[in-house]
């Protein structure tokens, strides 16, 4: 133990994490004292908050979901990324290792413009780039131990994706009891209307629910209110990528205006904080996992329920 203590502080890699959801694994891996600078949406855990912030977006992000997608959809074609490095401040850190993703133009910073940001620095050559690509659930599991294995944390990487394994078939274990398996729609975006793609179907079958309109692995498809009618679902969870709860809920008329024009009689509509928990590839998915079992069997999770009562309002 005491050997294994030297040759961490003797290596001390000083980390730089320009995602949020690395920054919540590096944290969760108990490296968070190597972590040195941060990206402007790296919110928890919250004593990583006072950390140099190394990036900037470049277009309004407190605007109506409306005008974000518009501005999103305006910049890319354009070939500019929608956020900035501060490539001085970064070089100043002098960082070992930097995580980013290689996933998601609108999650982050493009992989481009940090490869460009890591050849201007002075030390370029002893520099290490990890770079994420999750579009399931094992590449959640997976760019843990490799986040891990950067930061020199191979251990705790392997005990970790194991503790939250057995978390995760915990819960499908007890959702195996519902009697019923609900239709289930996920909402990554209000207005247009999009549905939740990647590991969004995983979670809905773990806890119990059937997964309609996209597959696990694809990206988020942009539907209007006719197909999501015809998608006829019981259950209706919204948590928009980036939106925390009260976000969300802030754009409640336009929701409901979606879902009158889609006339869902019947169904059960979920509102949650989609930037802290579903649209984040971390550890926290697995309290996802636990919300939308909350959400799909209200009866048999009902400890859930209550867990995390403070992120989950019923509209319907």
């Amino acid at each position: 133990m005491l050997e294994e203590s030297a040759r961490r502080e003797a290596i001390a890699p000083r980390i730089v994490s320009l995602l949020p959801s690395a920054t919540e694994i590096v944290c969760a891996l108990g490296a968070s004292e190597n972590l040195v600078g941060i990206s402007h949406e790296c919110d928890f855990p919250e004593t990583i908050r006072n950390r140099p912030v190394l990036t900037r977006a470049r277009i309004n992000a407190h605007g109506s979901s409306r005008e974000i997608d518009l501005a999103v959809r305006t910049v890319i074609p354009e070939a500019l990324s929608i956020y900035a490095i501060h490539e001085e401040r970064l070089g100043e850190l002098r960082p070992d290792v930097i995580i980013t993703q290689d996933l998601c133009e609108v999650c982050a910073v493009s992989l481009d413009d940090v490869r460009s940001a890591v050849a201007k620095l002075a030390h370029q050559e002893q520099v290490s780039l990890v770079s994420l690509r999750p579009t399931c659930l094992q590449d959640v599991l997976e760019d843990i131990e490799r986040v891990a294995i950067g930061i020199g944390r191979n251990s705790e990487g392997a005990a970790l994706r194991t503790t939250l394994t057995r978390r995760i078939r915990a819960i499908a274990d007890r959702a195996a009891q519902a009697s019923l398996r609900p239709r289930v729609v996920s909402l990554e975006w209000i207005d247009p209307l999009m549905l939740g793609g990647t590991w969004m179907p995983e979670l809905i079958e773990l806890a119990g629910g059937i997964a309609v309109g996209v597959s696990a692995g694809q990206p988020a498809p942009t539907v209007n209110s006719r197909t999501l009618a015809e998608l006829r679902p019981d259950i209706l969870v919204v948590k928009p990528c980036g939106f925390s709860l009260e976000r969300t809920l802030a754009e409640r008329d336009i929701l409901e205006r979606s879902l009158d024009a889609a006339a869902l009689a019947g169904v059960r509509v979920y509102v949650t904080d989609g930037n802290a928990f579903f649209n984040r590839p971390g550890p926290r998915l697995v309290e996802s996992l636990e919300i939308m079992a909350a959400c799909l069997h209200p009866d048999l999770f009902a400890d859930f329920a209550a867990t995390h009562s403070s992120v989950l309002r019923r509209l319907r």
